[in-house]
Order: structure tokens, then C-alpha cells, then sequence
């Protein structure tokens, strides 16, 4: 097992008597990293011993690793969707959990093209602060000065609903900025924001963002980081500066506040921002009248040390524009959290986006990991998984939870690869998501789903004697908002009666209704992922990328069509056969929750 031991003093100097413990409270998890896990196992157990769901296995009181692993078996959500579902309705006997279940949390869409909902309790949000309350004494060993400035974070909230049962749900981070915990946070001169928490709760997209990108430009000079939770979501703000800089200006050269903005409690917590400053606005219109926006970020926020936004697994592939943008600022990635747990932290937060490790916080919740060998024959025999401190280096591992709030031997669906370890804790880098094809933001699309949505779409061919004989696709990011690109080879038994480019936009909506409900919600309500494009490439075009994958050595008996590709010659083989391209004319159906 290979040891990276990091005191704080190797680190450097803690900046307070608060950053000090901190630090050696992840020193006092992560060398015990085996025991916390026994003892959380053992609390979890013991708490929730008479619920429904644990007593059907006939623990009989163990709290031991061996008789939980031999008598209560791995689950996915699909197994656990009719006892949620029933807590959903209403039923407040102690299913999952013996606390009550306070609210759920909204993730990703399931196959089926439903949100999942994951059950919490209260008590998670003190367990997910004590991860936040962690980030800043580890940040502030590597970056000197962060509390003689502030953080401009463009932080949303989205929409919630309540189940038939009466019981909110809604998506983890609306989940924690709604809470006192967040509203009523302490002063702390580290982790200063420039947006008020009037524009972070304003849930209109636009008006948020607007009122958010205007105090940022207000504090301009005092800003030492600026960030986003997803890369995705940075690159979505500057390009909402770019339509908007000329309202923008006119704003700040008047100290008025532009009509758009109507949420009355945004309006008048803004009325405390504002104040005419023709210099600031005519610097401000000087830099975004220019057509080369290279370097924008560091142009009008010159004392930017660094950008904090998630730029692993599907984000990666933004880490260009990022730079492109930012002239290649340090990228932080400093935490790594679902909406069912929150996992753990980047220990070494400025390191580049790919190194980037996060060491698992062994109190967070119980850990298992199925070992995961993609490219092994599979004898059909049973994968035993290993518990957190038996991981091997250099070994991929599907994530298994067990959680204080009721999820047992969970199923993740998340893809690591143990880096090092950090005393007795490992480090993960995050390879991917299971079965994930496309991802803009903060939506999924599987294999499944993607088949299901050209199945429906191409029945508009239908009468026009025509079919789809071959697919791929892949997420493209150059623009902003990214957006699916869909590549389809069409057979027209009839060419009289062939498809019309209208129709052909058609079937873009008509994929984009089948897509799940986290993928509406990104186009219509977040505007973070732009219309579906379908390319039309030549007939013969997919016999062509065969023979291309046979060349570099593909067997010629296993090749299968890539249902998603991001290897540059294959996109530049088929961009090179398209015939025609279209557009999604309209936003999918997508209702507001509440």
C-alpha cells in the first residue's frame, strides 16, 4: 500500500485556529479510515435495526460487516423505487429509515425518464456542512489571501415539487441553499460571496443570473476566484455577459436596475448594489465590444487567483474553453458529492484537472466497492466487493453506499480508479459514469434512452418510406450551451417522397420530448443545453467508420457502431459526409415544479 502522509505543517502554516482543526480532523478520519467505517456501519445498523427494509434480512441485532454483507444484498434505485415510492405516498412508517424522512432529493433521470428520488433526513445537511466547512482550511494551504477579497459564484437553485405524501423534492444544491445552514451561514472572511443570497434564491434563471453578474461586476477588483458548480454552468455566465454586457452597462452608468428583474425581494436588495459608475461602465464596454474575448475573466476580474468548478468526468471536456477564457487559470475542483452522499474532497485542490484525486471521508457513510473490469471476458461469476481500506491502486470500482438515511448497499453507478491513498484513506479519481453516453450539464442520456428517443422520432419517417439505419452522437461543447449532436444514415426506399428539412427539425423535438425530464428542465427552464441537432451523413458513411475502426485494429467479427464517439478523426470522418443538419425548432414540453 503506498502512504502519502500530509500534515498540516507539511502544507504549510493553517491560517486560523479554525483551519487548524479541520485539519486534523481529516488526518483523524483518514488514519482510521477502517475503524470510522465499522463504527458508521455499526451506527447505521443499530439506529435503523427495526425498519422495515433491514428486518426483512434477519440481522437479528448484528452490526458486523460479515452478516450485513452476507445477508442484505447489493440494490439498484429500480429495486428500491416501490419502498420509496410508498414513502412518496405518504406511508411515515419506519421503511428505510427510523428517523423520519425529511425530504427527497432529486437526481438524475432513471431509464425510464423519471427523476429518482432520494430519501434524507435532517441530520444529512449537518453531515454535508461539516464536508463544506473543510473545503476552505484545505484551500487556503495553497492560496494565500482569500479572505482580503471575495468569491464570485453563479449559484442557482431550481424547481421543486412535493410528492403525492406531502413531502418536498427537490435537487440536493436547492436543498442547501434553501437551508438555514446556508441563509444564516457566520460571517467567515475566507468564503465571502459577491451575490447576495436574495439573488441565489431568486428562482427565475435569468433574473438570478443578471442580478448575480451585476454585483460581480460592481466588485470587480475584489474578486480573488470566481466559479460555478459545473464547468458548464462558469462558460454559461460568460456568455450571458456576452448577450447581455450592453443592458448590463447601461445599468451600472445609471445606477438603475433593468425592468426584466421583477422578484420584488431581488429588487430591493439590489437597491443596496447600485450606484452610478460611468468609469466602471465604460471599462466594462470597452472590453466586451472587442470580438476577441480571449483572457475576458482575468480582463475584468484582474485578481482572479484561480476558478472553482467541477472539471472532471463529463466536464472535462470544457477545460479548453475554460482556459481559452481564463488565459489557464488554476482549475479547483474541491469536492466530490451526489444527491445521494456526499463523498469526500480534494485534498490537493490546485492541481491540474487531470490529477485530480478526491480522498474519501470514511464518516460520510458506509463505502463498498464492486471491482470493475471493463475489458475482462466476465465468467459469469460473482464480483465480492472490498471494503474502503482494501482498494488496490491502479484498480477501477463501481461506488456502494450505505447511508444514515436509508440506502443500503447501494448502487451508485459511479466509476473510480484508486489513485494513492492519504494515510489509510484511498484516493479516487472519477472516470465516469456508468452507462452514461451524453451529458451537457447536469443531465444523463444512457444507451437506452438514446435508442428509445430515435425509435420515436423516426416514426415521423415512416411515411415517407424511410428509416434510420445507423446512429451516433456526441456531446458537442464548442458552443455555449453545449448541445447533442445526433449523426443519422438515412434509407429513402422511395426519393420522390423523401423527408423535408421541416421534417427532418420534427424529429430533433421529437427526440428531445423522449429525453428524460433533468434534460427538459436544462433546455427550457435552466437554458443550459441549446437544441438538438441531428447531422444527415451520406449512405455508406457508417461502413466507412467500420473499415476505419478495422484499420487501427478493431476485429472485424466484435466491431459494433460507437453510440457516442469523441475521437477527432472519427468526428472529422463524419462531419466530412454530412448532407444536411437540423435543428430542434421549439422547446420541448416541460412543466414547471413547484
Amino acid at each position: 500500500m503506498e502512504i502519502d502522509p500530509i500534515s498540516s505543517t507539511q502544507m504549510g502554516t493553517p491560517a486560523r485556529q479554525k483551519d487548524a482543526k479541520a485539519l486534523q480532523f481529516i488526518e483523524e478520519m483518514t488514519r482510521n479510515a477502517d475503524s470510522v467505517q465499522q463504527n458508521v456501519l455499526a451506527q447505521i445498523l443499530t439506529r435503523n435495526a427495526e425498519t422495515e427494509y433491514l428486518k426483512g434480512f434477519s440481522l437479528d441485532g448484528a452490526t458486523d460487516r460479515e452478516t450485513f454483507k452476507s445477508k442484505v444484498p447489493i440494490v439498484t434505485y429500480e429495486d428500491l423505487q416501490p419502498l420509496i415510492q410508498r414513502i412518496a405516498n405518504g406511508d411515515r412508517s419506519p421503511i428505510l429509515s427510523s428517523h423520519p424522512i425529511s425530504e427527497f432529493l432529486t437526481s438524475s433521470g432513471t431509464s425510464a425518464g423519471e427523476r429518482k428520488l432520494m430519501p434524507t433526513i435532517k441530520e444529512e445537511l449537518d453531515r454535508r456542512q461539516l464536508l463544506y466547512s473543510l473545503l476552505m482550511p484545505v484551500m487556503n494551504l495553497y492560496v494565500k489571501g482569500l479572505d482580503k477579497g471575495k468569491a464570485l459564484y453563479f449559484l442557482f437553485i431550481k424547481s421543486e415539487t412535493r410528492t403525492p405524501g406531502g413531502l418536498v423534492a427537490r435537487p440536493v444544491l436547492t436543498s442547501y441553499y434553501k437551508s438555514d445552514h446556508f441563509k444564516t451561514r457566520p460571517y467567515d472572511p475566507y468564503n465571502v460571496y459577491t451575490s447576495p443570497n436574495e439573488a441565489i434564491l431568486c428562482p427565475d434563471s435569468f433574473q438570478s443570473m443578471y442580478a448575480q453578474m451585476l454585483c460581480g461586476l460592481y466588485e470587480r477588483e475584489q474578486v480573488l476566484r470566481v466559479g460555478a458548480v459545473f464547468a458548464s454552468g462558469l462558460l454559461r455566465a460568460i456568455r450571458f455577459l456576452q448577450l447581455n454586457w450592453q443592458q448590463l452597462t447601461h445599468d451600472i452608468r445609471t445606477g438603475s436596475l433593468n425592468p426584466k428583474v421583477t422578484d420584488i425581494s431581488l429588487r430591493e436588495c439590489m437597491t443596496r448594489v447600485l450606484r452610478p459608475d460611468p468609469d466602471l461602465a465604460d471599462f466594462i464596454a470597452r472590453e466586451c465590444e472587442k470580438d476577441n474575448w480571449e483572457r475576458i475573466i482575468t480582463r475584468i476580474w484582474p485578481n482572479t487567483k484561480y476558478l472553482e468548478v467541477i472539471v472532471t468526468g463529463a466536464m472535462a471536456q470544457y477545460i479548453p474553453t475554460l482556459d481559452y477564457y481564463s488565459g489557464g487559470l488554476p482549475k479547483a475542483c474541491t469536492m466530490y458529492a451526489s444527491s445521494e452522499c456526499y463523498f469526500g474532497l480534494n485534498l490537493n485542490p490546485m492541481c491540474s484537472p487531470s490529477e485530480v484525486s478526491y480522498t474519501i471521508m470514511p464518516n460520510m457513510a458506509y463505502f463498498e466497492f464492486l471491482p470493475h473490469e471493463p475489458n475482462s471476458p466476465g465468467l459469469g461469476l460473482p464480483v465480492q466487493p472490498v471494503d474502503l481500506a482494501n482498494v488496490e491502486i491502479g484498480k477501477e470500482y463501481e461506488l456502494v453506499i450505505t447511508t444514515y438515511a436509508g440506502l443500503y448497499r447501494y448502487r451508485v453507478g459511479d466509476i473510480l480508479r484508486v489513485t494513492r491513498f492519504h494515510n489509510s484513506a484511498p484516493q479516487f479519481q472519477f472516470v465516469r459514469r456508468k452507462n452514461v453516453l451524453l451529458s451537457i450539464d447536469s443531465d444523463k442520456t444512457d444507451e437506452a434512452e438514446l435508442q428509445a428517443a430515435i425509435e420515436n422520432a423516426s416514426q415521423l419517417l415512416q411515411k415517407f418510406n424511410t428509416s434510420v439505419v445507423e446512429y451516433t452522437s456526441y456531446a458537442d461543447t464548442k458552443t455555449i450551451p453545449g448541445h447533442y449532436v445526433i449523426y443519422w444514415e438515412l434509407l429513402a426506399k422511395d426519393s420522390e417522397t423523401s423527408a423535408s428539412d421541416e421534417v427532418l427539425d420534427q424529429c430533433c423535438l421529437a427526440m428531445e420530448e423522449s429525453l428524460n425530464s433533468v434534460y427538459r428542465q436544462c433546455r427550457v427552464s435552466d437554458n443550459s443545453i441549446g437544441p438538438l441537432e441531428i447531422r444527415v451523413v451520406k449512405n455508406g458513411t457508417f461502413e466507412e467508420l467500420m473499415d476505419y475502426a478495422i484499420s487501427r485494429g478493431a476485429s472485424i467479427n466484435q466491431y459494433k457502431v460507437p453510440r457516442c464517439v469523441n475521437f477527432t478523426p472519427i468526428m472529422e470522418l463524419l462531419d466530412s459526409r454530412v448532407v444536411s443538419t437540423h435543428f430542434s425548432p421549439l422547446l420541448p414540453h416541460w412543466i414547471p415544479e413547484r
